[in-house]
């Protein structure tokens, strides 16, 4: 170094020990050289040989000590460093610069200062953002980061869940509909959704994203996927157009066929996932995939089944037991006759014995025999039960399958039938836990007496009387009375047809059924299927009357209530009453009936032809007539019902002009 100094020469340790002056006799204060001591130490010049020994032997002399030679140039710089320690150096090795030196001990130091500066720039951050959501974190575009777990619930409750609940928009098969996310049983789930945001003490990789970028969260959501299904299930009812089976039908006693077509319909599992998955993404209108409906049915299966059809409706059915005999007439057949599939794509025909027998059965078995369903009698204003019995009848069962096979076969239309024990169809407790217990309406009306069409309308009242109609039953007269034929007793007499006046079998049962609509109607059961008359009659009321003819035009009515409806009949010879016993449901049923409209004048005609029908003649006119429904002071409904009847012809029958010349 420039201003290192001479470095002193080492010094004799002992050259300060003082020696005694020769020959002064004394014992020496200090021995010789210490054992093992060679007295080269002392350098050259120093005694050489044995050392004295003995007493009185003195160590030798120590030389003056000389400094260690020095040239000038060692004089002023620093001494060489010294050799190296392993190794083999060719030649004199120089010393480093002083800079390198300087560099190699600062590396270190930097390298420690920049892994404190690496270590504080992560834990700073990543303690400040401890206890939180990671920064930058968002969900569904709300951004939670740097709230606590608490707060960003809070967030996802007022900002997301709004969103996720919106209504949406789907479209299936071109129409568009709208589900609502209760519906759907959608919820945002914001546990869940929290649970997926990285918080607590970060790592070093999240820490350097929260300082660069965003983690985007997709939103969890909570489906109910019973409630999904059911709306699913709701939405399919709604748009799905299936398959139309093929199908043989009767439109009167003319076979009609229909053939089978492709339907489409909504794919349900497929629309559950989209749904779902809808609620979470963008508020665009779903697309609902839809699926083909193929029927089960084929064209050539529909074909057979027409021409099963037509053979079956070409001639009346008898049935035969014990020499006794009945007929089931073509407008039967038909009207009890239907074609179901067979599973194989195939229609096969299917006959309903057990209507088919109604008001035919009586002619196979005595009255005595046949069962009886428990129903009351009616003793002065008090009800009294007629108990239910077992009987024989036939076996409607069996009678459908041989009917069946009959027709598939086209095999003999004479079929025997078999009795069966039959149980009654209303049990004497069924008949109790009813609920009928007061009259809920009555009707009258009258006609002459002493004629046929009167023994008629007696012969259907005894038919009807002491019937039950079950709550949710619909009661119809040509189910129950059957055809009006000559072998039950009905007479001929006078029935509109086609919109003339002509004798019938059974003609003149339109009053009966009048006086039946009408009882209907003030007992508030539901109407079903009615008919009026063609040209009013002025007997009944108008717009409120009904015509029925086998086997097309009926009277049906339901009981739409919860009790059960018991059906009285009673008539005099000028007069029918029909009453319903049952549980009154109302305070009162009112009729308000309009002015005629429309109306058309009578047209005087005079007819001298032989088979001439006289007729009273009615204008045409058309009318309004409301019911109104009233219960506890308030009304339940209102129902209105137009009638337009056509003008009928005052016809007088007048001899014709004699060819005889005076």
């Amino acid at each position: 170094m420039a201003n290192a100094r001479p470095i002193d020469p080492p010094t004799d340790p002992f050259a300060s020990v003082p020696t005694p002056p020769p020959g002064n006799g004394r014992k020496p204060r200090m021995g010789g050289l210490p054992p093992g001591v060679s007295p080269d130490i002392y350098g050259p010049g120093a005694q050489r040989g044995p050392a004295p020994v003995g007493p009185g032997a003195l160590p030798p002399v120590a030389h003056t000590p000389q400094p260690w030679p020095m040239n000038e140039t060692q004089r002023h710089d620093a001494p060489p460093p010294p050799p190296p320690a392993f190794g083999h150096q060719d030649g004199p090795s120089e010393p480093p610069p002083p800079r390198q030196r300087q560099g190699r001990r600062l590396l270190p130091t930097i390298a420690v200062v920049l892994g404190v500066l690496v270590v504080l720039a992560y834990v700073v951050p990543a303690v400040v953002m401890s206890g939180s959501v990671l920064r930058g974190t968002k969900v569904g575009g709300v951004d939670i980061g740097g709230l606590t777990v608490t707060e960003a619930a809070d967030r996802l409750r007022d900002e997301l869940a709004p969103k996720v609940e919106l209504p949406l928009a789907v479209e299936v098969n071109g129409r568009k509909e709208t589900i609502e996310s209760d519906e759907a049983g959608v919820e945002l789930d914001v546990v869940g959704t929290i649970e997926q945001a990285p918080s607590g003490f970060p790592n070093p990789v999240e820490v350097w994203r929260a300082l660069t970028g965003t983690t985007e969260i997709d939103p969890k959501v909570s489906v109910e996927s019973a409630q999904l299904a059911r709306t699913v299930e709701t939405l399919a009812a709604k748009v799905d157009q299936k398959a139309r089976e093929g199908r043989v039908a009767f439109k009167g006693t003319q076979p009609v066929s229909v053939t089978p077509r492709d339907g489409v319909v909504l794919d349900q599992e497929a629309a559950v996932k989209l749904i779902s998955e809808g609620f979470l993404k963008s508020r665009e209108t779903v697309s609902l995939p839809v699926k083909v409906d193929q029927p089960k049915t084929t064209p050539a299966a529909v074909k057979a089944a027409a021409a099963t059809a037509a053979e079956a409706v070409s001639a009346p059915i008898t049935l035969t037991r014990d020499g006794k005999q009945a007929q089931i007439p073509v407008a039967v057949i038909a009207a009890n006759l239907t074609f179901v599939s067979d599973g194989e794509g195939g229609l096969e025909p299917r006959f309903d014995a057990r209507k088919a027998l109604s008001g035919i059965e009586s002619q196979l078995i005595d009255a005595a025999q046949a069962p009886r369903d428990a129903t009351y009698d009616v003793v002065g204003d008090k009800l009294k039960l007629i108990s239910a019995r077992k009987g024989k009848g036939v076996d409607d069962k069996r009678l459908a399958t041989d009917v069946a096979k009959a027709l598939q076969s086209g095999g003999s239309r004479t079929i025997p039938v078999e009795l069966a024990v039959v149980a009654p169809r209303l049990t004497d407790s069924e008949l109790r836990q009813m609920g009928i217990k007061e009259k809920v309406a009555s009707f009258t009306t009258q006609h002459p007496c002493c004629q046929n069409r009167v023994t008629n309308i007696h012969l259907m009242a005894d038919a009807v009387d002491g019937h039950i109609v079950k709550p949710g039953e619909t009661f119809s007269i040509n189910g129950l009375v059957g055809e009006r034929t000559a072998a039950k007793g009905y007479l001929p007499a006078g029935q509109i047809v086609a919109g003339k006046m002509e004798d019938g079998v059974g003609g003149g049962v339109s009053q009966f059924a009048t006086t039946m609509y009408n009882a209907a109607y003030f007992g508030g059961f539901q109407d079903v299927e009615h008919l009026a008359h063609m040209f009013w009659i002025s007997r009944y009321p108008p717009g409120r009357e009904a015509t029925v003819f086998w086997p097309t035009v009926d009277l049906k009515w339901k009981n739409d209530s919860e009790y059960g409806v018991l059906v009285k009949t009673s008539y005099t010879g000028s007069s029918i009453t029909v009453t319903l016993w049952s549980t009154k449901r109302y305070d009162k049923v009112e009729s308000i009936t309009g002015p005629k409209r429309n109306v058309v004048p009578v047209v005087r005609e005079q007819d001298d032809s032989p088979d001439c029908k006289p007729t009273e003649g009615h204008e045409g006119f058309t009318i309004d007539v409301t019911r109104v429904i009233t219960d506890e002071g308030a009304e339940v409904r209102r129902e209105r019902k137009t009638t337009t009847y056509r003008m009928e012809k005052l016809i007088t029958c007048v001899k014709p002009p004699s060819d005889d010349l005076e």
